[in-house]
């Protein structure tokens, strides 16, 4: 199972993310259609943080266990909280189609 979870501070601003596990939906050596969503939502909401509204982040990953970190330097821009609720409802999204057994997205206040 691959978990989410949204690092935020006390006032509800997003301070970062991490993912860890594999979804574990397709069998042992093929291809998993859930974890590559969950790559392609996280990864790509990290490279329009960084790209496309210019934010300072941390990442830290381990592919072979399927973690990932990213830790904001700063509070996000409008534009950049957005592109987090957006990849959020995503994420959501799958969990609710797949199940939880396969993807949970949680929050924790830091």
């Amino acid at each position: 199972m691959t978990t989410v979870v949204i690092k935020m501070d006390h006032k509800g601003s997003y301070c970062g993310f991490y993912c860890k596990g594999h979804a574990g939906y397709a069998k042992h050596g093929k291809p998993d259609v859930l974890c590559a969503a969950i790559s392609a939502l996280t990864i790509g909401t990290i490279n329009s943080l960084e790209t496309l509204a210019g934010e300072k982040i941390k990442i830290s990953t381990d592919s072979e266990s399927g973690y990932l970190k990213c830790d904001f330097e700063s509070t996000l821009q409008e534009k950049s909280s957005f592109l987090m609720d957006s990849m959020i409802f995503s994420l959501q999204n799958i969990s609710e189609e797949y199940g939880t057994k396969y993807l949970q997205v949680k929050f924790e206040e830091v």
